[in-house]
């Protein structure tokens, strides 16, 4: 073999040995382009657990690929959310996630990052005006109250009066309610006596239903539009020493839920999955950034956890 050809052999060993060596460095960067992707995400309340577990969804999926994230609350202010989507396009993010506080008044946030052409993905709650967002990520939030309703509606034998606590400027919560609403109104003997506004808040809705219980000296049932809301009722009809027994149902089923439930104070709730909505939600962010085509609507189902299943629910 001549000195020539062993020279070239070494040189494209040396070459390969090179490649070899730089290629964990070469995987720093994101499964996209190769920079570290930057996202931002916006929610309604993260001192929800519910919001907490769908950030870690999407956390973990955006580490996994070496990316950045930005987990902003907006404390049920769309103000301060407005003004959160508007640092996020300053910080020039690629992607941002939103819980919205107001599914309408959310709009201008939305008109910002499309002018920025940084597209969004609205996670749990949908948005009024969805053709300025690239995905929407959700529970069945209207089976999740259809499931209420006809376990209560069982619970009652098709009679009885109910209380509804609702949030009635997020999308979810509408849908929720609606659901409840659509599938008790089949039941003749079934009675709303009371509406009222807890904003999904463990305080306001203890605070609501001791008002509440003043005016309204008799009712069956409370359907609450979330857990936190469900806790605030247990408390005030713990605080009140109510005798008679009331179900009360709460919907994402929630660790805390799931304890209410064993020891009795809970009826049941629509167990959502938050973990997966984040998930989902950041695998689609990531297809979305690598020109692939994304579904517009994913509906993530959901499942009624009661003393009769909670053993299924802890094996999930």
């Amino acid at each position: 073999m001549s000195r020539r050809l062993i020279k070239v052999l070494l040189i494209n060993i040396f070459i390969i040995v090179f490649l070899f060596g730089c290629y964990p460095k070469m995987q720093t960067g994101s499964a996209v382009s190769g920079k570290r992707l930057k996202f931002g995400a916006s929610y309604m309340n993260m001192n929800n657990p519910f919001f907490v577990k769908l950030n870690d969804g999407i956390k973990k999926v955006v580490d996994s690929n070496n990316g950045k994230l930005i987990a902003l609350d907006s404390q049920l202010d769309n103000n301060k959310q407005l003004a959160q989507i508007d640092d996020l396009i300053a910080q020039k993010v690629d992607m941002i996630f939103l819980n919205p506080v107001d599914w309408k008044g959310v709009k201008p946030g939305l008109e910002a990052a499309s002018k920025a052409n940084i597209p969004v993905i609205v996670v749990d709650s949908p948005v009024y005006d969805d053709s300025l967002v690239t995905s929407t990520i959700v529970s069945d939030n209207y089976n999740a109250g259809v499931l209420c309703a006809q376990d209560m509606v069982k619970r009652l034998n098709g009679k009885g009066n109910i209380v509804l606590l609702e949030h009635p400027t997020a999308k979810s919560a509408m849908d929720r309610i609606e659901g409840f609403v659509s599938t008790i109104k089949r039941y003749s003997d079934i009675n709303i006596v009371m509406k009222d506004n807890s904003n999904g808040q463990l305080e306001i809705a203890m605070d609501t239903m001791s008002r509440i219980m003043k005016n309204i000296k008799s009712f069956d049932a409370v359907m609450c539009l979330n857990d936190p809301t469900a806790m605030g009722v247990i408390a005030a009809l713990q605080n009140s020493n109510k005798k008679e027994k009331v179900l009360v149902y709460g919907i994402d089923g929630s660790e805390e839920a799931i304890k209410m439930i064993e020891n009795g104070s809970l009826t049941a709730t629509a167990a959502q999955f938050p973990y997966k909505i984040g998930k989902a939600a950041a695998e689609t962010a990531l297809k979305k950034l690598k020109g692939e085509v994304v579904e517009t609507y994913i509906k993530i189902p959901v499942e009624l956890i009661d003393k009769k299943n909670l053993n299924k629910y802890y094996e999930n």
